[in-house]
Parts: structure tokens; C-alpha cells; sequence
């Protein structure tokens, strides 16, 4: 038998080409990963350098949304955050002992953060920022008055339905309650009895305010024997010494809440009048007659040095106290009122209109308003929308400074005196810069051409067609002239800048009275400036800015703020606003 041949089989047959492979495959990830790891790490800076600018702009953002708001008098907080796509800046505002204003922004983007910051300083100027500022006095519109811009006011805004607001209106605070006169502390020397007799039914105290501001409340230094009436209590105007007819404010002393020991009790009003500088007014006690419940009042013997002490009745006899000059305790109380917008109408049916293009109406209460944007109060009925709550509005100053007046009436004066009345006729004329003694006319279609600034001591009168405009060499710069007296433009009377764009002539009135500007059926470029007393626009007059104590516009009037208000720029004195120190990333 034939021996079979055996195969022998070799069990290492490739793994040489397995080992290759192996090798092969670890060159391979070698080689890739070299290859990828730079581009992972690419990957990662540019992600940190993408969310690290993202971080920068953002901050940025906040700068810039602060500065704005700064710039524009909007309301921003001393910390507000801003929210971009998950992503937060936080923005600090600081007032430094300098004045000066520090911005500082924080960016925040998945953990990068980077800083920013802004030092702001006060410019030497004016900037007008609102088509109506207006004082404590506040701001009334009627017969189709029309603001073409935003209204702040540290009084009241209020209309009728016929009046619009086209922008933002926003009515502060105003400052906090002071007492502004008083007289009497701790026990009276004398004690004044009252209500008890006819002849000596009612008491009276005369007084001055130091300072224009609204009535808040009275206080008494008073108490009561049995159970006396119920008291009124009037504010009157002056009559030759005595109180007059001319109720101004009326509130009621309640005999509930005064005891039989002596207290200080507060009065509070159903108006609240606004008191100007220097005029004499009398506080009246109105009580009735009974021999057997009657008030006592603590008085001083010329303890007062603003006002007299009065006995006798209302409507009737006022005698001098006995002993003579006595003054009775009391207190006036100015200020502290809470901001107020609302239509005059009292009406749902007939609201006053805020913000028809776009803007929201801001202030503690609003009452009977129609607001395109949000109606930001903490009370308010009658409105188109809910209250949005909010911190209310804070009081803010005029534009323009004491220094300033003083600084343009000695620029105005340093051109020289003129004595008398200056009248303007049809043949024109050229003047300035100028102090007058005196009163301005310009009338008869006659042109008086400005050539600097002009302070005039009595009235300034612009009628029968007349213009005031500046000379064409102040370009696109700007010019006021002051009055210490009334203003009234009337009759096709004009005023108006160079006739360049941007140039705008300021009239500007001293007067604290309720009179102190009139503008009827003409103006211009013109920004009506009285910061003491009373403007009031009507006969379909169109004028470019207007800020004042109080501001009453009516008749078609309207105001269209322009936006080279922000800045003006007059010849001399101020330029406006706030001037960037150092802006940069910190």
C-alpha cells in the first residue's frame, strides 16, 4: 500500500501582512490626528474669539443704550440689563463728585466676558430735548392744540379731546414737600379765641412765598372748646391790607380731628394754586358763631415778618388783633405733588390723545387718556389701556441756567445802551448786540435784522407784520433775546433765524407773570422761552419749541419740535448737552 504523503501546513502564513496593516493604520491615525488636533484647536479659538466679540459688542450695546437715553433725557435706572439672544450685558450709571457721569457696561457671552465704559461731562450750553418743557405750573391744550413731538412737565399735562400729542408725555413729580412759611413753635405767647362771637367770627393770616411752587397743604397750631362746626378754610388774594373775595384754594378743618390741647392739624385742598415771588395772600379761617364751641389758635407777637395777623368775619369787618401785630402759628406747605396727565373731559368717551405717531404717556396718575404705546401709572381710570407700573417720572431742570441769563444779558449790554423806546417801522433796521431801557416794537411789515444779542428792560412787541431775524452771517447758529417783561407776537408777526437750516432765535421773557408770553397767530422758528410765568400760544400760531413755568396752547396752535433742538448753538454762551471725556473698553 502506498504510503500517503502529509501535508504540513504553516500556521504564520500572513502575518506579515497583518502586521503591515496594523502599522499602516496607526501611521494613519497618526498622521490624521495631526491633521485635526490644529483644526479642533482652531476651532475652539475662533469660538472664544467669536463669543469674546460678541461680548465686546454687546457691552457696547449697553453703552450706547445708555448714553443714548442720557443724551435724550429718556428714563434709564442707575443699572439696566439688556437681554440679545440669551445673551446679557449689565450697564451702571454713576454720578461722580465731579458731576461727571461714569457708564460702565458688562457683556456676558457663555462666561466671556468684556467691559466697556463711557466718562460723560457736562457741555457749557443748552439743549433742548422736548418740543414743551414746562414747570410746576404744568401744561394745558385745547381747540386742536397740537405738541408734533414729546412733552415733559414737572406739573400737569392735561387737555380735551380735540388736543394731541404726538409724541411721548410725561408728567414728574414735583420737588419734595417743604414748608415754605411758618411761624410758631413749642407754647404760644398768646392764645387767639375764635367762632365765639360775630365780631370775632374768622381769622386771617397774610403771607409771601420765596418760592413759585403749588399749595400742598396748610397746618394750624389750633385746638377747640366743646364741639365746634366744621371750619373752611380759604386761600384769598390781598385787598388793600385785608383779605379779599378772590378765592383761590378752599379746604375744609375738620372739628373731628382737633382736640381740646393744643396740636398742629394739616388742611389739605381741592385746588392746588400756584403762588408767585413776592405777592400777598391771606390764609382765612371761615367759621360760624357760638358762644359755647368756638377754636383757639396759638399766636406770637411779631413772630412773622412776611404777614399780619386779621379778626373779624368774612364779608365783613377785619380788625387788628389785640395786643396789636400778633401773627398766629401756621405752616404753607409747597410742593410734593404727584404727576398727573388727564383730559379735561373726565370723559372715557373723550380722552386727551398721547403719542398718535408713537409714544407713551408716563406720569403717577393718568386719567382719561388715549396712548398709542404703554400708560405707565401706579392710578389712572378712564384710559384706552391698563397702568404698566413703573418708578414715576422725576422732577428735571430747564435747559437754561441763572448764569446763563446773566451771561447774555453782559454780552448784550458790552454792545452798548440804548435809551427809550426802539421802535421799528416799514424802513427796518440793524441792531445789536444791544441793552435797551426801554421797550421793542417792531411793526408796520418792517424787518429788524439781529446782529447780536438783545436785552430789553420793559416789553417786547412783534406785530402788523413785522419780522425779527438774524443776519445771515450767523448761519446755521442761533440768538435770544430777552425781555424782563411780557413777549407778544400777534397780527402776522414774525421771527425767525438766519434762514439757514438749523438756525432758530430764542425770545425769551423774565416775567413772572401770567402774561409773560403771547403768541398769537404768528412765530416761526422760534423757541419761546419763560421760565417764571405763564406762555400762551393760540390764534393757529406755529412755533418750533416752547418752555415755560406754565403753557397754555389752544386755537389750532402747534409746536413742532425739530431735531436741531438737541444742540443749539448761539453765538456766544451756550452749545448744549453732554460731551463724551473717554469712551473705551476697560
Amino acid at each position: 500500500m502506498q504510503k500517503q504523503k502529509q501535508k504540513k501546513v504553516n500556521n504564520q502564513s500572513g502575518a506579515a501582512m497583518l502586521i503591515s496593516i496594523v502599522f499602516f493604520l496607526f501611521i494613519s491615525l497618526a498622521i490624521i490626528s495631526g491633521l485635526v488636533s490644529p483644526s479642533i484647536r482652531e476651532f475652539k479659538n475662533a469660538n472664544v474669539d467669536l463669543n469674546s466679540k460678541k461680548s465686546f459688542f454687546l457691552a457696547e450695546s449697553g453703552s450706547e443704550d445708555a448714553f443714548y437715553r442720557i443724551l435724550k433725557n429718556k428714563i434709564i435706572g442707575t443699572s439696566e440689563i439688556i437681554t440679545l439672544d440669551s445673551n446679557s450685558t449689565t450697564t451702571t450709571i454713576t454720578t461722580l463728585e465731579s458731576g461727571e457721569k461714569q457708564i460702565m457696561s458688562l457683556g456676558d457671552v457663555s462666561n466671556y466676558q468684556r467691559q466697556t465704559g463711557i466718562k460723560l461731562s457736562a457741555g457749557s450750553g443748552v439743549s433742548f430735548n422736548y418740543g414743551v418743557q414746562v414747570g410746576q405750573g404744568g401744561i394745558n391744550l385745547s381747540g386742536s392744540g397740537t405738541v408734533n413731538g414729546n412733552v415733559y412737565a414737572n406739573g400737569p399735562i392735561t387737555g380735551d379731546s380735540s388736543a394731541i400729542i404726538t409724541g411721548t408725555a410725561i408728567s414728574a413729580n414735583s420737588p419734595a414737600i417743604l414748608a415754605n412759611q411758618s411761624n410758631g413753635s413749642g407754647i404760644p405767647s398768646y392764645d387767639v379765641a375764635f367762632g365765639n362771637t360775630t365780631n370775632t367770627q374768622d381769622i386771617a393770616q397774610s403771607f409771601q412765598v420765596t418760592t413759585e411752587s403749588p399749595l400742598n397743604k396748610i397746618q394750624l397750631y389750633i385746638k377747640k372748646i366743646g364741639n365746634p362746626s366744621n371750619a373752611t378754610i380759604k386761600i384769598v388774594n390781598d385787598a388793600n391790607g385785608s383779605p379779599g373775595t378772590n378765592i383761590l384754594a378752599s379746604g375744609t378743618l375738620s372739628s373731628s380731628s382737633v382736640s381740646t390741647s393744643y396740636g398742629w392739624i394739616d388742611v389739605s385742598f381741592t385746588s392746588n394754586p400756584l403762588f408767585n415771588v413776592g405777592t400777598t395772600y391771606w390764609l382765612v379761617v371761615d367759621a360760624s358763631s357760638f358762644s359755647s364751641k368756638y377754636y383757639t389758635i396759638g399766636a406770637s407777637n411779631d413772630g412773622y415778618i412776611n404777614g399780619i395777623g386779621k379778626i373779624g368775619k368774612v364779608g365783613g369787618t377785619w380788625n387788628n388783633t389785640i395786643p396789636l401785630g400778633l401773627d398766629y402759628y401756621f405752616s404753607i406747605y409747597l410742593g410734593g405733588l404727584t404727576g398727573l396727565i388727564e383730559g379735561n373731559s373726565h370723559s372715557e368717551w373723550n380722552q386727551l390723545h398721547v403719542g398718535t405717531i408713537s409714544g407713551s404717556a408716563q406720569a403717577h396718575t393718568v386719567n382719561y387718556t388715549n396712548a398709542t404705546g404703554n400708560i405707565y401709572c401706579q392710578t389712572g381710570t378712564g384710559n384706552n389701556k391698563s397702568c404698566v407700573s413703573q418708578t414715576d417720572p422725576t422732577y428735571i431742570a430747564f435747559p437754561v441756567s441763572e448764569a446763563n441769563i446773566l451771561q447774555w444779558k453782559a454780552e448784550a449790554e458790552a454792545g452798548g445802551v440804548y435809551n427809550g423806546n426802539y421802535s421799528v417801522g416799514w424802513a427796518g433796521a440793524t441792531l445789536g448786540p444791544k441793552k435797551i431801557i426801554g421797550n421793542l416794537t417792531v411793526s408796520g411789515g418792517g424787518i429788524l435784522n439781529v446782529t447780536g444779542r438783545l436785552w430789553v428792560t420793559g416789553e417786547i412787541t412783534l406785530n402788523g407784520g413785522g419780522t425779527i431775524k438774524l443776519y445771515s452771517s450767523y448761519g446755521s447758529n442761533d440768538e435770544v433775546i430777552i425781555s424782563d417783561d411780557e413777549v407778544s407776537i400777534s397780527g402776522g408777526g414774525h421771527a425767525s433765524g438766519s434762514g439757514v437750516e438749523g438756525s432758530y432765535i430764542m425770545m425769551f421773557s423774565t416775567s413772572t407773570e401770567s402774561d409773560a408770553m403771547l403768541i398769537s397767530g404768528g412765530a416761526g422758528a422760534v423757541i419761546a422761552y419763560a421760565p417764571f410765568g405763564t406762555i400762551t400760544i393760540s390764534g393757529g400760531a406755529a412755533l418750533k419749541e416752547a418752555t415755560g413755568y406754565r403753557i397754555i396752547v389752544s386755537g389750532g396752535s402747534s409746536i413742532t419740535y425739530e431735531s436741531g433742538l438737541t444742540n443749539n448753538n448761539f453765538s456766544s454762551g451756550p452749545s448744549g448737552s453732554w460731551v463724551v471725556e473717554e469712551w473705551g473698553e476697560k
